[in-house]
């Protein structure tokens, strides 16, 4: 039997997503782009709501291509609002724009000022308990976005983005995945970049 993190045995796409992104090393801006965005679209709902809709907000929002969605305009934001197939909040789409605009401007690069933030592995947690739902770290990561400019990053969505792409390994202790993400934060087998 394979032993997951308990929230991964809910629903096939939970399991899908703890398998096979959850915790992996995510380079890239545009890969952060996204899982911050969503992270942040998730806000107040299920992340299950978010990743039944992933494909619709890729193409809602141009593969998340920050280039294109820093040129996002005001005909864009009507589409958006229009879109059934992802969550229609204004706040969070003007956020998103706001975002890519201010991520295309970053020196070094989004993905660069998110890795600084990476934390070497800890005690692993045996349970789901056992895992915060912010850090001091997450409350300095959100606190340096916010400085950049953006939106709707408090220190709980910029911790569920350092779980995400792998800045932090909360896969519980007997989780089959916990080994396999590994030690130290962007060395692990499986690094994505997208």
């Amino acid at each position: 039997m394979v032993i997951r993190c308990g929230w991964a045995d809910s629903a096939p796409d939970y399991a899908a997503y703890h398998d096979d992104e959850w915790g992996r090393p995510v380079r890239g801006d545009d890969g952060v782009y996204e899982r911050l965005t969503l992270e942040a679209f998730q806000s107040g709902l299920s992340w299950l709501t978010i990743l039944r809709k992933r494909e619709n907000f890729r193409t809602a929002f141009a593969g998340f291509s920050i280039p294109a969605v820093a040129e996002f305009d005001e005909a864009d934001v009507t589409r958006l609002m229009a879109d059934p197939g992802i969550v229609r909040n204004r706040a969070k789409i003007d956020a998103a724009i706001a975002n890519a605009r201010v991520a295309s401007e970053l020196p070094g690069g989004l993905s660069d000022l998110v890795w600084r933030y990476a934390e070497e592995p800890g005690t692993p947690p045996e349970t789901l308990a056992d895992v915060p739902a912010r850090t001091p770290a997450s409350t300095a990561l959100a606190k340096e976005l916010r400085r950049h400019g953006f939106r709707f990053v408090g220190p709980t969505t910029a911790y569920a983005l350092m779980q995400a792409i792998g800045l932090v390994n909360d896969h519980i202790a007997d989780c089959w995945v916990r080994a396999e993400v590994g030690g130290l934060r962007g060395d692990s087998r499986h690094p994505v970049t997208s």
